[in-house]
Order: structure tokens, then C-alpha cells, then sequence
């Protein structure tokens, strides 16, 4: 007989070694789920796994890809440790892109060295804006979080769909829904010459050092963790529930939106319908493989961006369907959220202390 019994505290190593575990059981499930299409495991999971780090053009993409996931998913673990669930990252990501993609269009013609730093608040402004919406009607009317922030991405995703298609439709683009190209000023400048790696890396790698300094060091982050591990506790200590509530969905917006912005002003260089494969949605994974902690997300992000790429490169080397991305990043899910069992609980086999056959 096999029974999960309850651990007397939470194992501080399954913890740790949870995600590996999901890892390792997400390779072997890829494994046999090539082979089931008719794709040798071992050539595939190298074309997968291997063959895009081997090469600059390989790491430029995996920085460039990081770099969303990682902004976003240090913005959603601060909140998820809150118990604040926003889930609707992907539509903050794509308001933040139309107010710093709308501003970088107005200015067209205009070179100033000003023109992208002021893209870049517009973009977090745009994303807080649009997270004020759920954390308004959580702490007014105690609405769900999950849901609204959720069905708000879609609503986003319709804008964006028509501003392509109207006011911000390039003049000359023969009707196609996209704007015009981002004049270099709006543009951010690239790591390496001839690659797409940009200066977006360096920002996420600096949300993710001030995302461990706020945690560690600061009383608000304390709070935020305590709301989250005991909210009675909380709420017998003084914490004000709804400033956290507020400050959890804003920042986790604030950096959607700038992923956003920074997203149309170095990857794609306009806007256009699909700036996003689902950045908001692959980083609560990436939030969770990372246990949400900074420098975990900023691990989990770089994992889940190979599996952009890897997926792009097996499609053109092995003949894999692009769904297979998707498929690889669900099962991960499946497996982050499986193994966490492990952390109260532990697996016993054998019939229970005196139970007879």
C-alpha cells in the first residue's frame, strides 16, 4: 500500500530539491513523449536542450527571452508570497507595451536621449494602472483576484488588436496590423553587435538583486511574507491588509508592463497583435520553479526560456510541432506543483502500524 503521511514541519530539502526533481521527471516525460511522435529521445532532447546554448546567437535568445520571464516573475512571486494571486500579468505586460510603444510613436520624429527612460515609466505606469483595476475591486468589494485580473488580459489583448488596426496603424504598412518601426531613439541599445541580447538583461538582473534587498532587508517585505505564512498573525500585529493587497498587485503590474514596453522597444521594435507568446502566463511557472525567491526566478526564467528556443530548434531540426513548447512547459507545471506535496508530506509504502491483511 502506498500513503502520503504528514510531515511533522515542512522538509526545508524537498524544498530545495522539488524543482529538480520536477525537472528531471519533465525530461524523462519528454523522452517519451518524442519518442511516441516517431523522434529519436536522445537527438531531440540534444536539439532541445543542448544545441541552442552552443552558440552566441543560442545565448543572445536566451537572454532576450530571460528577460520578460524573469521581470514579471520576480513581480508575481513578491505578490504570491502575499497570498495576492494576480494572474493577469499578460495583460499588464501588454498595457505596458501600448503606453510606452503609444509614446514612442507620438515622439516619432523627435531624437532625444529622453525619449526611452520616458518609455520605460510610461510602460510601468501602464502596467500598475491596469493591476489597480483587481486590487480596487478586491479591497472595495472583496471581488477574486484570480478571475479579474485574468479576464482583464483578454480585454487588454482586444485593445491592443485595435489600436494595431486603427490610430496606431503604420500609414504605410499596406494595411497590415502593426505600427510603424520605433525610431532608434526608442530603441534599446544590444549587448553584442550583430545579436538581439539588449540592455532589458541588465534591468532584469537588477529587479532581481533589489527584489532580494527588499525581501531580506526592508520591514515591508517582512510584512508581506507574514501575510502570506500566517495572516492571523498578521492581522494581530497591525500589517494593514489592504496596503499590502495594493502594493503586492501594483508591483507585480508595474513589472509586467515594463517587460512590456521593454519587450516592443528591443525584441520586436513596434507594436503588433502577438508582442507576447504568453510571457505573463510561462512566468507564474517560472515564479514557482523558482520557489519565489529572486534568485530562483531568475533561474527558473533562463530555464523556461530554453524551452522557447529549444522548442523554435527542434521544430527546425527535428520536425517537432511548435505545440510541443507548450506541452513541455504544462507538464513542468504538473510536476513543480506534484513535487511540492513532498514538502508536507512523505511517502510511505507498506500497510499502515496495526492494520492486518
Amino acid at each position: 500500500m502506498i500513503r502520503l503521511q504528514t510531515r511533522g514541519e515542512a522538509s526545508r530539502v524537498m524544498a530545495l530539491t522539488a524543482p529538480l526533481i520536477a525537472v528531471t521527471l519533465t525530461v524523462v516525460t519528454g523522452a517519451i513523449l518524442f519518442e511516441a511522435l516517431g523522434k529519436p529521445a536522445g537527438p531531440t532532447l540534444h536539439a532541445y536542450f543542448i544545441q541552442p546554448l552552443s552558440t552566441r546567437f543560442g545565448l543572445s535568445e536566451l537572454l532576450v527571452k530571460a528577460t520578460p520571464l524573469v521581470l514579471i516573475g520576480i513581480g508575481l512571486s513578491i505578490g504570491f508570497r502575499a497570498n495576492v494571486w494576480n494572474i493577469g500579468a499578460e495583460g499588464q505586460l501588454t498595457l505596458g507595451a501600448i503606453t510606452g510603444g503609444a509614446l514612442a510613436l507620438a515622439f516619432y520624429e523627435v531624437d532625444s536621449p529622453l525619449l526611452l527612460p520616458g518609455m520605460l515609466i510610461a510602460g510601468t505606469l501602464g502596467g500598475m494602472a491596469w493591476a489597480a483595476i483587481p486590487a480596487y475591486l478586491r479591497i472595495r468589494f472583496n471581488a477574486n483576484e484570480i478571475l479579474v485580473s485574468l479576464m482583464l488580459t483578454y480585454v487588454a489583448g482586444l485593445f491592443l488588436s485595435y489600436l494595431v488596426s486603427g490610430p496606431l496603424r503604420d500609414p504605410d504598412g499596406f494595411n497590415f496590423p502593426e505600427s510603424r518601426l520605433f525610431h532608434d531613439a526608442a530603441t534599446l541599445p544590444t549587448l553584442m553587435q550583430g545579436l538581439r541580447a539588449h540592455w532589458g538583461a541588465v534591468i532584469a538582473l537588477f529587479a532581481v538583486i533589489a527584489a532580494w534587498v527588499f525581501l531580506s532587508r526592508t520591514i515591508l517585505g517582512f510584512q508581506l511574507k507574514v501575510l502570506g505564512d500566517a495572516p492571523r498573525a498578521a492581522s494581530f500585529a497591525g500589517y494593514r491588509e489592504p496596503r499590502l493587497v495594493w502594493f503586492s498587485l501594483l508591483l507585480g503590474g508595474g513589472l509586467a508592463g515594463l517587460a512590456g514596453v521593454i519587450e516592443v522597444s528591443g525584441a520586436v521594435g513596434q507594436l503588433n497583435p502577438s508582442i507576447s507568446p504568453g510571457y505573463g502566463f510561462t512566468a507564474i511557472i517560472v515564479a514557482f520553479l523558482g520557489r519565489l525567491h529572486p534568485l530562483g526566478v531568475l533561474i527558473g526564467g533562463l530555464m523556461m526560456a530554453l524551452t522557447y528556443i529549444g522548442g523554435e530548434n527542434a521544430q527546425i531540426a527535428i520536425g517537432l510541432p511548435v505545440s510541443v513548447t507548450g506541452v513541455f512547459q504544462g507538464v513542468l507545471l504538473f510536476y513543480v506543483l506534484a513535487c511540492d506535496l513532498l514538502i508536507h508530506y512523505r511517502i510511505k509504502i507498506g500497510r499502515p502500524v496495526g492494520v492486518k491483511a
